[in-house]
């Protein structure tokens, strides 16, 4: 297990609310998020393993960092927090679900559901890799320099928040290799088929424009589960909607 870097917001009498980030993200790109709920809760915005702020480490799967979530919970003296992951976060928060019902209150799962996926990170983490980054002066070249193979602007962006100048030159802060070496655990889920399923509340949000989630891959590890799907957004639906999310995610924390 590894010591994960996070920020705490919100009462410490507050319940706890832990948010867990996807991908290539890290806490911070939760805060405005969190800022919001933490008039309600004490939220936990966590650093993944090799991301963000945490330490680096060849191994990143599902088993390892749900046990990564658990000793972090155990250090802090959280018996049971709620739940809130996005992407790869979901599936961290799903796969600790399984194995740890009882330190859930509620789980909430941001547009991806516990199926393997059939996309590729390769072309992604290659491009990134490829930068030249002895030659960088400012960030608006790596951002030209990553428009053929990333032609999403904006998401080409969120990636370059992990491009960091440290002594005058760029570097990542995040271990590529270690990324292009655990791409295909990513992607995955852990095969959960012989285990019980999480009877507790769970509530997972789609984008509507985003095709991660289909109803019928939630009802055999998660009975419990309600699907909403928020309008007008894609994979990205804290970004997109924040208000509609937010809103989502407060109402079924409330209900009883």
């Amino acid at each position: 297990m590894l010591a994960l870097a996070y920020e705490q917001l919100g009462l410490p009498e507050a319940p706890p609310l832990i948010i867990l980030h996807g991908f290539f993200a890290s806490g911070r790109n939760w805060r405005q998020v969190a800022e919001k709920l933490a008039a309600d809760y004490q939220v936990w915005l966590l650093d993944l393993r090799n991301h963000g702020a945490s330490p680096h480490h060849p191994l990143m799967d599902y088993p390892t960092m749900a046990a990564d979530l658990l000793a972090f919970m155990d250090s802090h003296g959280l018996q049971t927090a709620h739940l809130l992951g996005h992407s790869m976060g979901g599936k961290v928060a799903m796969w600790f679900a399984l194995h740890h019902p009882d330190r859930v209150a509620k789980l909430i799962v941001a547009d991806i559901a516990p199926v393997s996926y059939q996309h590729s990170f390769n072309t992604l983490i290659t491009a990134l890799k490829a930068l030249p980054l002895a030659s960088l002066s400012n960030r608006k070249q790596a951002e030209l320099a990553l428009a053929e193979a990333i032609p999403d602007l904006s998401y080409r962006q969120f990636l370059l928040q992990n491009l960091v100048l440290r002594d005058g030159a760029y570097v990542w802060r995040v271990n590529l290799e270690f990324f292009y070496q655990n791409a295909d655990a990513i992607i995955a889920f852990p095969d959960a088929s012989l285990m019980p399923p999480f009877a507790g509340h769970a509530l997972f949000l789609a984008g509507a424009q985003s095709n991660y989630i289909k109803p019928d891959d939630l009802a055999a590890l998660f009975p419990q589960a309600t699907l909403s799907v928020i309008a007008e957004a894609g994979h990205w639906l804290h970004v997109q909607q924040p208000a509609a999310f937010i809103g989502q995610v407060s109402a079924f924390l409330l209900a009883v």
